[in-house]
């Protein structure tokens, strides 16, 4: 059985830049997703990812700032678009 989609979409925010979140719920759980999703959300400015929380096979739950790669602790969907999304406002506001 093939992971489902659960949730996808694309926006252009009021900069012109690229919001896009894909999730999916796992058919069984795996090693590297013990929670049972996987799920690829970018920020995307000027055709660069300046923000990316996934879990890419074998990686493990992490998010991508500005280049930089570290851990993150998945706790639900919910928070992890919640993350995402706190990341991009601190990016607008130069924060990050």
């Amino acid at each position: 059985m093939k992971a489902e989609l659960i949730r996808h979409e694309k926006i252009i925010d009021e900069a012109g830049n690229t919001i896009e979140i894909k999730m999916w719920k796992l058919p069984d759980l795996e090693t590297d997703k013990p929670h049972g999703y996987k799920y690829s959300l970018v920020y995307i400015v000027d055709y660069v990812r300046v923000i990316g929380y996934d879990n890419a096979e074998d990686k493990g739950d992490h998010r991508h700032i500005k280049g930089r790669v570290e851990p993150y602790n998945f706790s639900s969907l919910k928070k992890l678009a919640q993350d995402f999304y706190g990341d991009i406002e601190k990016y607008k506001r130069g924060e990050l």
